[in-house]
């Protein structure tokens, strides 16, 4: 039996998470040939295709789709063993504030490889869709670092993703031709809700608050029961949903890093997690409060 190679099971796991050779390679910080030349040593090692590579991208094959199973949880008792020697001295609570929209989608993998490689830290999870709520519990001490959605060019935090807002509907539903246009919107307090309002009161479109959630999962299932049409994060649109462009236009927002500068070191820790994870296409300078 021979043994499979961590470095190389971690490139595993990034095209299998892409599906896509040039984005892994971008994540990984190395060449596409080397990512390729991985993935053919893996295969030879479990002597079997992992991936049927084609001109739209890559394909898991059935092993490769038990493979990634496996791999995941493999990588995972690997990060906890050595993350439990490395990092056995940063300990200490974290209380971290965010939208569910990002704890459940671009955070979790983050939030995940935390856990793993500072397990004395303790980890405390806040959501909320109002930003300005959530950093004004930073400020008063209630929360040690906060990630939010900010209005593009405005002040304030590590400026880390721009991102387009945009309207969204079921593609099974006709809603946006109704003559008065059903929203599904957060409670009162979301910058969502907010701009949604305003561009229809711009553009003189009719429209009623057909559906109130305090979660984006509600939010998106009223979406897809054609309930009415939402906004949200052009990054964080699922496949099964449909872009209208034909609506008026909505502002730009920034993912924006909000640390306490009485921050605790592990508290130091994850924000650089999250400041240098691929995930986020640039960062900006910003102020600490």
């Amino acid at each position: 039996m021979r043994d499979l190679p961590i470095n190389l099971l971690r490139t595993f796991m990034v095209v299998a998470d892409t599906l896509n050779l040039t984005e892994a390679a971008k994540q990984l910080h190395k060449a596409p040939s080397t990512v390729s030349m991985q993935l053919n040593r893996l295969e030879d090692l479990i002597a079997n295709p992992l991936m049927e590579r084609g001109q739209h991208g890559v394909r898991l094959t059935a092993v490769g789709v038990q493979l990634k199973a496996h791999a995941q949880q493999l990588l995972n008792l690997h990060d906890q063993i050595v993350g439990s020697f490395q990092n056995i001295d940063i300990s200490g609570v974290v209380r971290l504030g965010t939208h569910d929209q990002y704890a459940s989608r671009t955070l979790a993998p983050i939030l995940q490889d935390f856990i793993l490689s500072y397990p004395e830290a303790e980890l405390e999870a806040f959501c909320d869709y109002r930003p300005d709520y959530l950093v004004d519990l930073l400020e008063k001490g209630k929360l040690d670092i906060a990630l939010v959605e900010m209005l593009a060019d405005t002040e304030g935090g590590v400026r880390l993703r721009r991102d387009e807002l945009v309207w969204v509907g079921s593609k099974d539903h006709f809603v946006h031709t109704q003559a008065v246009l059903p929203l599904v919107v957060f409670a009162k307090g979301c910058k969502h809700r907010e701009y949604a309002c305003e561009a229809m009161d711009a553009a003189n479109i009719p429209y009623r608050i057909a559906f109130t959630s305090q979660s984006r999962s509600g939010v998106i299932a009223a979406v897809r029961a054609g309930i009415g049409i939402a906004i949200v994060p052009y990054h964080t649109v699922e496949d099964d949903l449909l872009i209208h462009n034909d609506l008026p236009p909505l502002p730009d927002m920034e993912v924006t890093l909000f640390t306490s500068s009485k921050a605790n070191e592990a508290t130091r820790r994850l924000e650089k997690i999250i400041v240098e994870n691929s995930v986020f296409n640039s960062q900006i300078t910003g102020i600490r409060y």
